[in-house]
């Protein structure tokens, strides 16, 4: 290993990526420099952040398009920013669109062709799941990167197969779920949190849906309930914003402390995505729900290839988790649902189902963000 420290250039472009970016970070903080795009979590940890994460948290068929300029131009920034600073390795988590335009632009230049005929590698962090839509984008991702840190084993076979080093490491989150944090299927508190995701469109969406839902439930005979939304800097604002018409006023939870409020949620109405993971880790019954464009969800509907969205029910193959997406997601219907939810036998049903994933998240060898940081650690010292 050199006696320098090397330089790594990581891109996280959303709230679940710079979580898992920060981690990694701490476990190689003493070996690495880091420069690249991030939130306040990788900040915290000494990432230098070209420009705000925000930029790049964007969803959805219209939501690109319509914000095409900006990611364009982010994409150029990136690229000159990579060859300023000729980093030793580049590590992406997840944002794949971005992360490969990059690539692709990095591999036209002629600077960007030099850097590469001299080692520079291309590491990403986050399988697609191919298993559950658009197959092909694996044979894509082994002509993109050289190596792919995914979640679980199933998924490793689908881009061994093209060629592409492919590494299981577990599931990022269960690193910070331990059993202490596990929801007690007894217990009296009466917390509703409503988690209406972290990207600005995806909130705007669905927060009308859940301002229905939360009137509803305070005034339709629900005795005892109160409610909360973990916030996260990307739409912090919005939702302060918004919840001054409400009626009832959940209170806000930043993001860092939301481990906390999941240990005393009764119910979870939240978005399709990652929160639905930590949702199941530590056994929160929950409903999830997802409002698309209509153009996005005819996309969907005609490309998606499993019965559900969300990983738990995935991994299970069974509705462990009820799912209201695109039409279905109606304040109408995820009343109907809560309502047989708040049941104590059907509440403890659900917890009973979602334990029995929990030897699915987590792999023996270890924490993922070790994982990937000895990896990454060690082809660089054996370069």
């Amino acid at each position: 290993m050199r006696n320098k420290k090397i330089n790594i250039f990581i891109i996280a472009g959303e709230v679940s990526g710079d979580a898992l970016g920060a981690r990694i970070m701490r476990q190689m903080k003493t070996t690495a420099n880091f420069t690249g795009i991030g939130g306040s979590e990788m900040t915290a940890c000494g990432l230098k952040s070209i420009f705000p994460m925000s930029d790049l948290s964007v969803m959805g068929v219209i939501e690109v398009l319509a914000h095409a300029r900006t990611l364009s131009r982010r994409i150029n920034d990136t690229v000159r920013a990579i060859l300023d600073i000729k980093p030793d390795l580049i590590l992406t988590i997840d944002s794949p669109g971005f992360a490969r335009s990059v690539i692709s632009k990095l591999r036209k230049d002629s600077e960007g062709r030099k850097l590469i005929s001299n080692g520079l590698r291309f590491y990403h962090v986050v399988a697609p799941q191919v298993w559950a839509w658009r197959p092909g984008r694996a044979k894509k991702y082994a002509k993109t990167f050289d190596k792919l840190y995914a979640f679980f084993d199933f998924e490793v076979p689908y881009f061994t197969k093209y060629g592409l080093n492919t590494i299981a490491v577990g599931h990022p989150i269960a690193e910070t779920v331990s059993e202490n944090l596990k929801v007690d299927s007894t217990s009296s508190d009466k917390v509703i949190t409503i988690v209406p995701g972290s990207r600005m469109n995806e909130v705007k969406r669905l927060m009308p849906m859940f301002q229905s839902v939360v009137e509803t439930i305070s005034s339709c005979g629900y005795i005892g309930y109160r409610f909360a939304i973990p916030i996260v800097e990307t739409t912090a604002e919005y939702v302060k914003n918004e919840i001054k018409n409400w009626s009832v006023q959940p209170e806000l939870v930043p993001a860092h402390k939301r481990y906390d409020l999941y240990q005393h949620t009764y119910v979870a109405i939240v978005a399709s995505g990652t929160v639905s993971a930590e949702l199941a880790m530590l056994h929160v019954p929950a409903i999830v729900t997802y409002k698309m464009n209509a153009i996005t969800t005819w996309l969907l509907k005609h490309a998606i290839r499993v019965k559900w969205v969300s990983l738990v029910n995935i991994l299970l193959n069974r509705g462990v988790y009820p799912e209201c997406l695109g039409p279905a997601a109606t304040a109408d219907n995820i009343i109907n649902i809560f309502d047989r939810i708040i049941l104590p036998s059907n509440r403890t049903q659900m917890i009973n189902n979602l334990k029995l994933a929990d030897n699915m998240w987590m792999r023996s060898s270890g924490a993922p963000s070790k994982i990937i940081a000895d990896d990454i650690l060690k082809d660089i010292s054996d370069r």
